[in-house]
């Protein structure tokens, strides 16, 4: 029988497992457990993106009404959502990354205001738009007050005060005139915080790094590719499919020292069991972007981590795309639950690759359990072997046909599916402990892809291909999927198309229904079990934002920004017009200005009268 996660249980092995642990960290996780508050950017540690909270169900989701709005003064791409701690709500914006704090008491006044003062030459080298995923919170701890933490364009990160929204402390994480950036939504676990680092299509090096949350030092730094040393990799100790990774586990994979440009960016979501008291983390595509300039499997790009919370050392990896030939990034967000594997419970973790696969690992051991395509477009493998006796076991088998290594430099390969923004990108899906199913906001395009001789210049793009994006053919025509997943199964359970990609992060409630948002603008909220569509409202601009919810004064209130832009929307956000432009989103998105148009604003929602789901 499949074994449950309750929101109670979670948070009561979340104590146990920090027996020792600061009162900060103990205060977020009394934090997590109250449905009031959205405390992180994916609502739990887990990375669900669930509420308990039932007042706006799907009996009533139909009257759901604007309740009140908010300008962000910010024409680019919105991604991430607010924070609600208490009668608080933090609000981040793309560059120059203003972060507000509004008073939720006092409809929406603003307590403060944070505008860094950043170079704008920034900007060029953020490569798919001026995003940014989302402020941390840290309550008050040892020798600091509450936190509001920043992962700033410039790679600044900023510890703000959560009530006066000075700056406490502020560390760097990286140096823009190398083509390194921050997009990522820092994560608090105990008495640190982690950041990541984008900046793949510049040759940058990923790495992890955890900072004090007292006064900013670094405490570890954990590198996605290189010596083991540098990695923070037990050859004996850290393992992948079962197996330890053996002495110069990366090294041996690229040639020379390709690897100190690597690539293998750590910019999307990381996620914490505190049982296991490990970090989840994925890194992203090897640079450059023309496989044949780097022969070998490229470790640890592409790859799934999971590493000691306190010491940053890898227990486990699993590396999903080796060698990469199509900028399948495996940056999303690895979910957290119990899953039921062929009769047998697992502590499980669920992951929608990129690459248009869909994992689901033991999170502990990081046993690969189910491996399958979460799109029936994905064309550019078969399968993932699965036969533990296989040479090949754990890796996708390659099509020829697709392989843009195989039909080598300056050919254009066509008709490869999912592009290169993946069957998913950084959007968040949601997993719902009431019907024990996933919802994935999915992009259904395909692409050409041509790869090119590149020379690296650091600060300068390290791309080395040219791109078209389209809709997967013999589909329904449009560019985009919401579906509902059994991880257990490795089974699409409904779909519902989109006429473009689904780039909002979804929500799921115990109401029973399940919230995105699409590129055109319109929020809507379907039936968790079913799928069918009970509400939708059109907001000023594209929704790239994730959908989040909270309570106030005794009422559920639901949120979104909206504001286009992303990889999907970069044509409009930067004012594109050559179809190749945006690493080829241009082209493939190129209608979306018929529907929507730039903005930066917050809707908020909810349903006059309201009472509790029966």
């Amino acid at each position: 029988m499949l074994k449950t996660i309750t929101k109670a249980a979670l948070a009561s092995s979340l104590l146990i497992g920090l027996s020792g642990a600061s009162w900060a960290a103990e205060s977020l996780q009394d934090m997590e457990k109250n449905p009031a508050e959205w405390v992180m950017p994916t609502g739990n540690y887990a990375n669900w993106r669930y509420s308990t909270l039932d007042k706006i169900n799907k009996d009533n989701v139909g009257q759901m009404v604007p309740a009140w709005s908010f300008s962000t003064g910010v024409l680019r791409g919105h991604e991430g959502n607010p924070l609600v701690i208490g009668d608080t709500m933090y609000v981040h914006t793309p560059f120059p990354n203003i972060v507000y704090a509004l008073d939720l008491k006092n409809d929406g006044v603003i307590k403060w205001k944070y505008e860094p003062k950043q170079n704008p030459d920034v900007i060029p080298v953020m490569c798919c738009d001026t995003v940014n995923r989302g402020v941390a919170y840290a309550p008050a701890g040892d020798g600091h007050p509450a936190l509001v933490i920043l992962d700033q364009a410039d790679t600044t990160l900023v510890a703000l005060n959560a009530d006066t929204g000075e700056v406490v402390w502020s560390a760097k994480n990286g140096d823009p005139t190398k083509g390194e950036t921050g997009t990522a939504a820092p994560y608090v676990v105990k008495d640190k915080v982690y950041v990541g680092i984008s900046g793949g299509e510049f040759g940058v090096r990923g790495r992890m790094t955890a900072y004090s949350l007292k006064d900013g030092k670094e405490v570890w730094k954990a590198y996605s590719t290189g010596p083991d040393k540098e990695m923070l990799v037990d050859p004996e100790k850290t393992t992948a499919l079962g197996k330890p990774v053996g002495k110069d586990s990366s090294l041996t994979t690229w040639q020379g020292d390709q690897w100190k440009i690597g690539g293998g960016g750590t910019w999307g979501w990381i996620s914490y069991d505190p049982e296991l008291n490990l970090i989840y983390y994925g890194s992203g595509n090897p640079s450059t972007w023309n496989p044949a300039q780097r022969p070998g499997d490229n470790k640890w790009s592409m790859t799934i981590n999971a590493r000691d919370a306190d010491t940053g050392e890898a227990k486990w990896l699993y590396q999903m795309t080796p060698h990469d030939e199509w900028d399948y990034d495996g940056v999303n967000e690895m979910i957290l639950a119990d899953v039921s594997v062929d009769g047998k419970d697992h502590k499980a973790l669920v992951h929608f690759d990129r690459n248009g696969f869909a994992y689901t690992l033991d999170r502990e051991t990081g046993e690969l359990l189910v491996a399958k395509k979460y799109d029936p477009a994905v064309n550019w493998a078969t399968k993932v072997d699965m036969d533990k006796s296989s040479k090949t076991y754990g890796r996708p088998l390659v099509v020829d046909k697709y392989s843009t290594e195989a039909n080598g430099e300056d050919t254009n390969t066509t008709g490869i599916c999912p592009a290169a923004l993946g069957t998913k990108d950084q959007q968040p899906a949601a997993y719902s402990p009431d019907t024990k199913l996933f919802y994935v906001p999915t992009n259904h395009v395909c692409m050409d892809y041509e790869p090119f001789r590149v020379a690296y210049t650091a600060g300068q793009p390290y791309v080395g291909a040219t791109l078209s994006m389209y809709p997967a053919p013999n589909s329904h025509g449009g560019m985009g999927n919401f579906i509902a997943w059994d991880a257990g199964k490795g089974e699409i359970v409904w779909s519902l198309p989109e006429q473009f990609s689904v780039w909002s992060g979804a929500l799921a409630t115990k109401g029973g229904i399940v919230f995105y948002g699409t590129l055109e603008g319109y929020l809507k909220a379907v039936d968790a079990k079913t799928g069918k569509e009970l509400y939708k409202y059109k907001t000023p601009s594209g929704i790239i934002g994730n959908v989040m919810t909270y309570e106030e004064g005794g009422k559920q209130y639901v949120g979104v920004l909206s504001g286009i832009g992303g990889w999907a929307g970069i044509g409009l956000a930067a004012g594109l017009t050559d179809p190749n432009a945006g690493l080829g989103a241009v082209g493939g998105y190129a209608s979306l200005s018929k529907y929507t148009a730039l903005g930066g604003q917050l809707t908020v929602f909810t349903v006059p009268d309201q009472t509790a789901s029966k």
